[in-house]
């Protein structure tokens, strides 16, 4: 894998005098005329404002629109899943990948008939520009397109890399011994968040300074460069998939489901939590591939006591933890009371899988 190696020091250097960007602007000459300076090996941070401004990713606010409400459909928009909210806060993940409030969409430093969006592909924003201003200077730089983040359970709000090209994004130490004969088990350094987040201090939030360079770092771009990527922490890797606060109303029923694999184990688990929650409520369930001609996998879920009222309402404690449980896990439900099911102990099928294309 590429590295980062060690180096006696950076510089930080900020490139003052460009112009406010506009639709088809070319960002990459205005930085050439700005910065010819540029050498070999510099690695050019670029806020993602600029970059999505020249590229036209905005949302007009017409004359007479309320630009809160305007902001709030934006980030409908570019949202494929709420993480979390607040009031008017939410905590998205983006179709881009990256999880942040209000979808990373920018009411700050731009005309307020506008809103800016991240760009559709900063990755490929950030190859285009490092391309550019090599047949513009000649030099051979490595560029990250940055953009501000705030952190879980930090106050106050840092820049991060939503985009690069020329240098590895994701330096992996696992496998190395420290000086102390320790090997090290999960140590990857995210170097173009700590490049943007070191850039910002010299461009700032109110300066107008939207580009920076960082001098002195000594890496290797990589042979197949992927940019970004290596940062996304989605799926099974990701620990904190679902706010709190909205598990519940984040599980709705699934319309459609397919078949899985890992159902029989991921509702065995979720039931075992649930119970273990909630001992005083036992629950017995029957698993099946879902031969009734339904789509999914099946449980039918008995009461293991004769069927009352008390008992009935006390199962369900157990089913809907059940499923807050398999909705965490990234599990698509649907739930069947066992009013039309038949059945003396059959309290109610659970359908589970994943979501129909």
């Amino acid at each position: 894998m590429s590295e980062v190696g060690p180096t006696p020091g950076v510089s930080i250097h900020p490139v003052p005098g460009l112009p406010e960007f506009v639709p088809g602007d070319d960002l990459a000459a205005a930085i050439a005329g700005a910065a010819p300076w540029l050498a070999d090996g510099d690695v050019l941070v670029v806020t993602s404002k600029v970059v999505a401004k020249v590229e036209g990713n905005l949302v007009r606010v017409e004359p007479g629109t309320d630009r809160e409400a305007a902001r709030q459909r934006a980030i409908d928009a570019e949202t494929v899943r709420v993480v979390a909210r607040r009031g008017p806060l939410r905590i998205v993940e983006t179709r881009h990948g990256w999880v942040v409030a209000a979808a990373g969409i920018d009411a700050s430093n731009v005309a307020t008939d506008a809103l800016v969006l991240l760009p559709t592909d900063a990755d490929a924003s950030a190859a285009g520009l490092r391309t550019r201003l090599a047949e513009l200077l000649g030099a051979t730089v490595a560029v990250v397109v940055s953009d501000t983040f705030g952190r879980p359970w930090r106050d106050g709000v840092t820049d991060v890399a939503i985009g690069s090209a020329g240098l590895p994004a994701l330096v992996d130490h696992r496998g190395a011994v420290d000086p102390h004969g320790n090997r090290l088990e999960t140590t990857q350094v995210a170097v173009v968040d700590e490049l943007a987040a070191a850039a910002d201090l010299v461009k700032g939030k109110l300066a107008g300074v939207p580009v920076a360079v960082v001098r002195g770092l000594r890496f290797a771009p990589p042979p197949d460069d992927p940019g970004t990527r290596p940062l996304v922490r989605l799926g099974p890797g990701d620990l904190f998939s679902a706010g709190t606060r909205d598990v519940v109303p984040g599980r709705a029923p699934a319309p459609a489901l397919v078949p899985r694999p890992g159902a029989l184990t991921a509702v065995t688990e979720a039931f075992r939590v649930a119970v273990a929650a909630l001992p005083e409520f036992p629950v017995v369930f029957r698993y099946g591939p879902g031969e009734d001609g339904g789509d999914g996998d099946v449980v039918d879920v008995h009461l293991g006591e004769p069927v009352t009222p008390v008992a009935a309402v006390a199962v369900g404690a157990v089913v809907g933890a059940a499923l807050v449980q398999l909705s965490a896990e990234g599990w698509a439900t649907r739930w069947q009371p066992s009013a039309s099911l038949g059945g003396s102990s059959l309290i109610g099928r659970l359908r589970l899988g994943g979501t129909a294309p």
